[in-house]
């Protein structure tokens, strides 16, 4: 095609503009962004390949230790399909899916919000006095208990993006620091002479017992039903586990927030360019990670203890970091991931009847994360390579190939 004012030149303005690749994503990035493969059978079989390397790996552990991998893998299996054992995994993923989604939204933006675990602790810990030492009539009771820790933990957590914004404070290092400082403001406040009082018979310090209107009942009821009769008691909660993560994958993939969130997790000026305030964004990022955060706490909370004491469950938050990377931070990728941990956690006290210590488990899920993240990290960089290798060719030829592809619609024609 020619230029019509000059027949010898030929009219630019007219031809398609050459095909780019994206600016490719660093690893780091990636990784904890959950950018993986995109196509559907690679999504599959990526981790499914990675689960099947580690559990090679840990057999081949298992054989150094001196123990019979079959027997031990078959001993957990066994152990970990017991009516009793699937209520308490049931439980514990509630708890981890929880903590994973509290660090993948933050990860969505590539903030490493380091600090659920101590933004759930002291949610738990403030909603538990504040629940101990007001009573209220059901619902209410149980609201007051659950909205104030949520409020405590956006606080905590919008502490570190005030800091990040406002003075250019790495998210990880002052996440830390408020782990440190909650740890030492519950131990403090947790003391007879001011929150918390002795149990008689022991030298555990909890705060006082939630009253009844201010407890949630187990599951149990409800599913006896229809017919389903549990031998333990199932987390009342677990529904708003489930409603958390239908929640964080709408908001993320279908809202103008969620759209605004990844698109400065990728590129900051890129955001601020198009419009998008990118320092806002990590404020409200962070305190939307601490208000997840602060309802880990609660199926514990008000579904079984009643009273944060010194043996409430900890380092959840640390747990979350791992199911949320091996999940890549998508939902449902989380609840299994969060079902695998539990079950490992659950089936380590059985690995001491075949005389494997169970620290083993620990190993095994150490195993399971390295092997995830680098399979789909060398799936990321063989799409790269395909992607480049397309674009190369449409290059040479004048041809576009995703077009030309059988089932593509619509047609291509070459310039003339």
């Amino acid at each position: 095609m020619t230029d019509p004012k000059d027949p010898g030149k030929p009219d630019l303005s007219k031809e398609k503009p050459p095909p780019s690749v994206p600016e490719p994503v660093p690893a780091w990035k990636a990784i904890i962004q959950g950018l993986g493969p995109t196509g559907l059978v690679l999504r599959i079989g990526s981790p499914l390949l990675a689960l099947l390397i580690s559990l090679v790996i840990t057999m081949i552990l298992l054989r150094i230790t001196g123990a019979d991998p079959f027997s031990s893998v078959q001993s957990m299996i066994d152990y970990g399909t017991k009516e009793n054992s699937i209520v308490e995994i049931v439980n514990r993923a509630t708890r981890y899916y929880l903590s994973a989604v509290a660090v993948a939204i933050g990860f969505r933006m590539a903030l490493l919000n380091i600090g659920v675990d101590g933004q759930y602790r002291l949610a738990a810990f403030l909603a538990a006095a504040l629940g101990g030492a007001i009573t209220l009539p059901a619902p209410f009771g149980q609201l007051l208990v659950i909205v104030a820790a949520m409020v405590v933990g956006g606080v905590w957590a919008a502490i570190a993006g005030v800091l990040k914004v406002t003075r250019g404070v790495s998210e990880v290092l002052s996440t830390i620091m408020l782990n440190a400082i909650a740890t030492g403001v519950i131990a403090y406040l947790l003391n007879d002479q001011r929150l918390a009082e002795f149990r008689p018979g022991s030298n555990n310090v909890a705060t006082p017992k939630i009253p009844e209107d201010g407890r949630v009942g187990s599951l149990n009821g409800a599913l006896s039903s229809i017919g389903i009769d549990l031998p333990g008691q199932l987390y009342g909660l677990l529904p708003v586990a489930i409603v958390v993560g239908i929640v964080f994958w709408v908001v993320i993939n279908h809202t103008r927030f969620g759209f605004d969130l990844k698109v400065s997790g990728l590129s900051q000026p890129a955001a601020q360019a198009s419009g998008v305030n990118a320092r806002r964004m990590v404020v409200y990022t962070m305190i939307a990670s601490g208000v997840v955060a602060g309802l880990i706490g609660m199926p514990e909370l008000l579904g079984a203890s009643y009273e944060y004491s010194l043996n409430f469950p900890s380092g959840l938050g640390f747990t979350g970091i791992t199911i949320a990377l091996l999940g890549r931070n998508h939902p449902v990728g989380m609840a299994l991931a969060a079902l695998l941990f539990a079950f490992l956690d659950q089936t380590s006290d059985i690995l001491q009847e075949v005389d494997v210590p169970k620290e083993i488990v620990g190993v095994m899920q150490g195993v399971v994360v390295l092997t995830v993240v680098v399979v789909y990290e060398l799936v990321r960089r063989w799409e790269i390579r395909l992607q480049q290798r397309t674009v190369a060719a449409e290059l040479a030829t004048g041809h576009d190939l995703a077009r030309e592809t059988p089932g593509a619609t619509g047609s291509t024609g070459s310039a003339s």
